[in-house]
């Protein structure tokens, strides 16, 4: 009897040739599976137990695979890279010009800025002194750019890889996109033929430039250009030009600490201007000298004795207040032709003998009464009644600060800023004769009060805006609504952001002195915007116009009558309210004193028929003055610079706008009210006008966009 197979449990085991995990029909090779129990099955391995680990040989087989594979991937990849980094870098090329016909770029441009007839102002643009030779420099003078920009500069072949990577890796940590890592060749390549974009594709052309740099030109001669070509801030290209215009000497005899002042420059050139921002330059100067130290540039004893003693700008000699209007100038004209390519004189709206009058008089101002009680700064611009800039003075002196306070400087107006809420309440139906009382109110918890800490009683608007009286404004704010005063103050030329809230009424909103004037003068011209531009044509030095302004009809702001009503009440605060240190005889003038919280600012805007004139006093610092208002100091400087311009922007001329019928005054004593006024408009019958309103000029859609700010910035 043949034996029988038996698993575990007894049962009969029968052969199958197709039960799933066993060799495939007529493979008879025994099968260790199928031993009976108790059998060593030869091969198998123990129930729970780890796999045998491969002998070391096959181990090591298998990593040298795997390494080989790395190698090899690797490989490929840098093959796939260097060809996909080839036809990136070819491409980009193709954007340059020729390489044989790329030639160092002559000097920069000069820019003639002159008045209106003729007369010089200043010479501005990016200038650049004459080309100096490295051998003619002190040793540690080229060596502060070597030691701060490009430490590699002597070993790397315009392109430094090592520097290149670290930045990369700096750039991804901190997100700021593509910066750093550039040569001193690649900073020369892209000051001479390229722009300053920081973009992907403008690297890979710097890059291009420079080994074409490197292979055309030595070491020395590429630092030669370097410090010859690069800009230095403050319009001066060069570090001949540089060192005269900072220190008062030529390249040739800067010290250490002012060689490593021009160095440290090359971070922010604008920014660390030693005119503009000392401490700022110091402090980068220190680096520079110590990077110098550290590479053996200069000793200890010479590191020691540069930080000991540093640098610091001369005061300019060219520190007219000429100055505030040539930057304003410059700055305008590049946002209008660009860059310029050849030597240029600009013809400006400016007149020479109105600017040196505001000049002078600010000067006066603030150094006379103004010094007694702590002012220390002081603005003023002029326009004509068309948007014309006729003078701007940004400061009191040029020289110890260049930063514009006439255009750049935004501080809070104070009531200065009431006529936009009064021309909002008579284009509501009120009149000059309207009647509000001057009491204590509550505005949502505010309560403001007037200067003079009493109360009036009823009075007219007239008389409310000629003593500056707060509880009427805010009033009259109240009732048009706050954002009705920010459309009328915007529509007139306001052009900065106003917080509409009953504030709104005492000029808490911050502008500029240049857009406040420009605000006002619809009440001197009739009722017409203007857009203030001050270039009136570009040309070369040979005679070709580059530029020239366009004439646009002006959009009518303000109604005729309106313009009467508000002239009519502005006259009154020269006549008999806050401004009347302003009068002059003869002159059919109106405006505005301001002074804000804390006696911080003090302003007055006033006009005739010609001319608008803004005047701002205080300190930078924003720290009070002592009981400075607009009717005083500010005042004071309108009257004195208007009477040195009568002759040629004031005289006899009445200012603009329809007559209304004038109701009798309103008598304070006993409070009774006038009867109502009607304009002459409105159904009454209109009194003879006492003089001509302007002609009428043909009124054009207002601008919009980039057209529109175009037109108010340039006037085309």
């Amino acid at each position: 009897m043949a034996s029988r197979s038996k698993g575990r449990d007894g049962e009969r085991i029968e052969p199958r040739f197709d039960a799933p995990g066993r060799r495939a029909p007529g493979d008879l090779r025994a099968d260790p599976a199928d031993a009976p129990p108790g059998v060593k099955r030869k091969g198998a391995a123990k129930r729970g137990a780890r796999p045998a680990k491969p002998a070391p040989r096959a181990l090591k087989r298998r990593r040298r695979g795997l390494f080989m594979r790395l190698v090899k991937a690797a490989f490929t990849l840098s093959i796939w890279g260097a060809i996909a980094l080839a036809g990136l870098v070819a491409w980009e090329a193709r954007g340059l010009p020729p390489i044989d016909t790329l030639a160092i770029p002559k000097r920069p441009p000069s820019v003639a800025i002159v008045a209106s007839d003729g007369t010089p102002l200043a010479v501005r643009g990016d200038s650049g002194g004459p080309a100096v030779r490295l051998a003619d420099l002190p040793p540690y003078l080229p060596k502060a750019f070597v030691a701060v920009e490009d430490k590699r500069f002597y070993s790397h072949f315009g392109i430094d890889p090592l520097g290149l990577a670290r930045a990369a890796f700096n750039d991804l940590l901190r997100h700021k996109g593509l910066q750093g890592g550039s040569t001193l060749t690649q900073q020369l390549a892209k000051n001479l033929f390229l722009t300053q974009e920081r973009t992907l594709s403008r690297k890979i052309q710097e890059a291009i430039l420079a080994v074409w740099l490197e292979r055309n030109y030595s070491k020395d001669r590429i630092l030669e250009l370097y410090v010859n070509r690069v800009y230095f801030g403050d319009g001066a290209y060069g570090v001949d030009e540089a060192a005269r215009r900072y220190f008062g000497v030529p390249a040739a005899k800067v010290s250490i600490a002012q060689a490593a002042m021009l160095a440290g420059l090359m971070r922010a050139p604008t920014r660390l201007a030693p005119n503009r921002n000392p401490k700022g330059a110091v402090l980068r100067a220190a680096v520079v000298v110590a990077d110098m130290r550290d590479q053996g540039y200069i000793t200890p004893a010479q590191a020691r004795e540069a930080l000991a003693h540093p640098a610091f700008a001369v005061k300019s000699k060219d520190g007219g207040a000429e100055n505030y209007v040539a930057d304003f100038v410059t700055d305008r004209l590049y946002q209008t032709l660009g860059a310029v390519d050849s030597d240029v004189v600009v013809r400006t709206t400016i007149s020479a003998k109105a600017e040196a009058a505001a000049a002078l008089a600010l000067k006066r101002g603030v150094d006379g009464p103004g010094a007694a009680r702590d002012v220390t700064q002081g603005a003023l611009v002029a326009l004509a009644t068309d948007g014309g800039i006729v003078a701007l003075v940004g400061g009191r002196d040029y020289a110890e600060s260049q930063f514009d306070r006439a255009v750049a400087a935004k501080r809070q107006p104070g009531s200065s800023f009431k006529p936009f809420v009064y021309l909002a309440a008579l284009e509501r139906g009120l009149t000059p004769d309207t009647v509000r009382v001057d009491k204590a109110i509550d505005v949502g918890g505010w309560r403001p009060g007037d200067f003079e800490r009493h109360y009036l009683g009823p009075v007219t608007l007239t008389q409310a805006l000629s003593k500056s009286i707060n509880t009427v404004a805010v009033q009259l704010a109240v009732e048009v609504g706050p954002k009705r005063v920010a459309e009328v103050a915007h529509r007139l030329g306001i052009a900065s952001d106003l917080q509409a809230n009953a504030t709104i009424a005492l000029g808490t909103s911050e502008v500029t002195p240049l857009e406040l004037v420009d605000a006002y003068a619809p009440f001197a011209n009739g009722g017409y915007a203007v857009d203030p531009y001050v270039i009136l044509d570009v040309k070369t030095t040979d005679g070709k116009t580059l530029y020239a302004r366009k004439r646009f009809a002006p959009d009518r702001v303000v109604d005729s009558v309106q313009v009467g009503m508000m002239n009519e009440m502005l006259r009154q605060t020269i006549a008999s309210g806050t401004a009347r240190a302003a009068a002059l005889p003869g002159l059919d003038a109106a405006g505005k004193t301001g002074t804000s919280q804390g006696f911080r600012d003090a302003w007055f805007v006033g006009y005739d028929a010609k001319l608008v004139t803004g005047v701002w006093v205080g300190n930078d610092d924003d720290t009070p003055m002592r009981g400075v208002t607009g009717g005083s100091i500010p005042a004071g400087i309108w009257r004195d610079f208007m009477a040195a311009v009568g002759s040629t922007y004031g005289g006899p001329v009445a200012l603009p706008g329809a007559v209304w019928r004038k109701a009798a005054p309103l008598d304070l004593a006993s409070g009774a009210a006038p009867p109502a006024a009607v304009p002459g408009r409105n159904g009454g019958p209109a009194a003879p006008p006492r003089f001509a309103p302007p002609a009428p000029i043909p009124a054009a859609p207002r601008r919009s966009g980039l057209d529109g700010l175009i037109h108010r910035l340039f006037g085309g």
